[in-house]
């Protein structure tokens, strides 16, 4: 009887250790589950992000005038996209705070 208890235990410290050693467990399992609504009003924020640090960049002289208005207006034409299929998503804009507030409601 000793000698099967022992067998038993080690067969469950042989599955414990190749369960903490082989098997891996995936990313995007642990990562929460992102919207598109999410992924969209990320990608807004990124370009108001963008367009920012483009004005800063061309009054401290970094870009010519005509490529810092050929970059604006593509980053503008950008948010436009983004922010009419937010629109379609939800039935209106909703502004950067909104999204603040329920992003620190769900931690």
């Amino acid at each position: 009887m000793g000698m099967g208890i022992g067998i038993v235990c080690a067969a469950v410290l042989m599955g414990l250790l190749a369960y903490l050693f082989f098997i891996r467990v995936d990313p995007s399992d642990l990562a929460p589950h992102r919207t598109r609504l999410d992924q969209l009003l990320e990608r807004r924020d990124t370009i108001y992000e963008n367009l920012r640090d483009l004005k800063f960049e061309h009054r401290a002289g970094k870009f010519s005038e005509r490529d810092f208005e050929d970059t604006r207006q593509a980053l503008e034409h950008e948010a436009a996209l983004v922010l009419a299929e937010i629109e379609a998503l939800t039935g209106s804009v909703p502004s950067v705070t909104s999204r603040r507030a329920r992003a620190s409601e769900r931690k």
